[in-house]
């Protein structure tokens, strides 16, 4: 069994912990039945990860997998990876959502999606990553009594993600530290009405409203501050043509959104300036969590 997760981009500016999309950059876990458990992993962070004394993925799907079945779980387990860690990208979320996949196609029992991301709720308190992570394409996320309400939008083939992963790693818990614990009214009013416009932009396929609408007032600039560079990567994308550029999660890879005629040339102009970053094109993803048996 094959399980394929994409990576996503949160926040996409003023939407905090709301808003997110799933990016067709892709970590690739292998499970077998084996007698003994055997772990290899290749890819992003690969070095790091096998140093690491527990495996996140292989936690919560033993985890899941006993809760389904009663038993204990026995499998190899082959990581490829491409979605780099702590760098805004949702690589956690990535991990919880193709585990607990895993786990109910182990376990032989069916499920919905919308299961997989109420169960991802008990590792990551947060919908806006694991929403598009299960789903794909443009997801809006509301938690409501311990539930996930959610919308979703396909992207469309006209667009590409223009993505720029700095050299340093933000961690999120950091990032999060850095906020603040009250905002003036104006600035959640202003959030709220940004946030509600990506969203009719989205679903209505207006995408040149967006580079009107994603001023953020709550976290965005303050995390930016932890890496002076991207306030200079948001100058030359939008200057070459890009609709939204924003902080992707908590940061510090960067976010934009460009129909794909101007999406080389925000490459090329970022990577002119930024030759130590890692530039990328990317497509949007629709689907979501994979498996192939």
């Amino acid at each position: 069994m094959v399980i394929t997760v994409p990576a996503t981009s949160a926040n996409l500016g003023p939407g905090f912990d709301t808003l997110g999309l799933a990016l067709n950059l892709r970590n690739e876990i292998e499970l077998k039945p084996s007698t003994y458990q055997s772990i290899e992993i290749y890819g992003e962070n690969a070095e790091y990860l096998r140093t690491l004394k527990r495996n996140y993925f292989v936690e919560i799907f033993s985890d899941t997998y006993k809760y389904l079945t009663g038993k204990e779980a026995k499998f190899s387990y082959k990581f490829n990876n491409k979605i780099p860690l702590s760098r805004g990208l949702g690589s956690s979320s990535a991990v919880i959502v193709a585990a607990i996949t895993a786990a109910y196609e182990a376990a032989e029992v069916s499920y919905k999606k919308d299961r997989i991301i109420n169960t991802a709720l008990q590792y990551e308190p947060h919908p806006d990553n694991i929403t598009p992570a299960t789903l794909g394409g443009f997801c809006v996320a509301k938690l409501r009594k311990n539930r996930v309400l959610f919308l979703k939008k396909f992207i469309p083939t006209s667009l590409r993600a223009v993505i720029v992963i700095p050299n340093k790693p933000v961690s999120t818990a950091k990032s999060r530290n850095a906020l603040k614990t009250h905002y003036p009214l104006k600035d959640i009013v202003a959030n709220i009405s940004s946030t509600a416009m990506i969203t009719a932009a989205f679903f209505s396929e207006k995408f040149d409203m967006l580079k009107y609408v994603v001023e953020d007032k709550i976290h965005q600039e303050s995390r930016m501050r932890n890496l002076p560079e991207l306030f200079r990567i948001r100058e030359i994308a939008l200057r070459e043509g890009a609709l939204m550029s924003t902080l992707s999660g908590s940061g510090s890879t960067f976010f934009n959104l460009a129909y794909k005629d101007d999406a080389y040339n925000i490459y090329n102009a970022i990577k002119d300036n930024f030759k130590e970053f890692n530039v990328k094109i990317v497509y949007f993803d629709n689907v979501g969590v994979k498996v192939y048996n």
